[in-house]
């Protein structure tokens, strides 16, 4: 099984980051392939800049990527209530090489964030709108408190019951 497991964040300290590559690590007997999005940099979406630079090279990318995974993975931060630009723009783009962005691809999407919120806002609009990129959304879990709940020297969950629902989360991907 390929599992392609990425942070909707351009942080290099992102705990979002560390969350999605303890998740995929979960994932026994597979090939796990964790994304960096500043791999990703292009120019703002716009019609104007498709029209000059056509499809960019990193769009295409990952939109090969994802078509090469058996399952996607993707811990998403929040930035004001949204996604992180820096997401947003590579998904923008990627939607323009084809709508189905996610091409049918089971996904566990998860968010955190240091504050009791876990990112929910995020999560909700991504768990919303993955179907209409063909995303086969299997569950979607929040962490919230990020630092209450995660050993960032371990790099693991300290929390047994969130550990629990993201292991059970992940079951579903098989």
């Amino acid at each position: 099984m390929k599992v392609l497991a990425l942070a909707a964040s351009s942080s290099k300290t992102s705990i979002n980051k560390q969350l999605v590559t303890y998740a995929a690590n979960l994932i026994g007997n597979a090939d796990v392939e964790v994304l960096d999005l500043n791999d990703y940099e292009m120019p703002i979406f716009s019609e104007d800049k498709e029209k000059e630079l056509g499809h960019p090279e990193p769009a295409k990318r990952f939109f090969q990527k994802i078509g090469e995974a058996d399952a996607v993975l993707i811990s998403y931060a929040e930035h004001n209530g949204s996604y992180s630009v820096a997401f947003k723009n590579l998904f923008d783009w990627a939607s323009r090489i084809d709508m189905k962005v996610y091409q049918d691809k089971p996904m566990v999407l998860l968010a955190t964030s240091p504050g009791s919120g876990g990112a929910g806002s995020v999560l909700a609009a991504a768990k919303g709108s993955a179907p209409y990129f063909a995303g086969d959304v299997k569950a979607a879990v929040s962490v919230p408190s990020f630092y209450d709940n995660f050993d960032v020297a371990e790099g693991k969950l300290t929390n047994a019951e969130l550990h629990s629902e993201i292991e059970a989360a992940i079951a579903l991907l098989r």
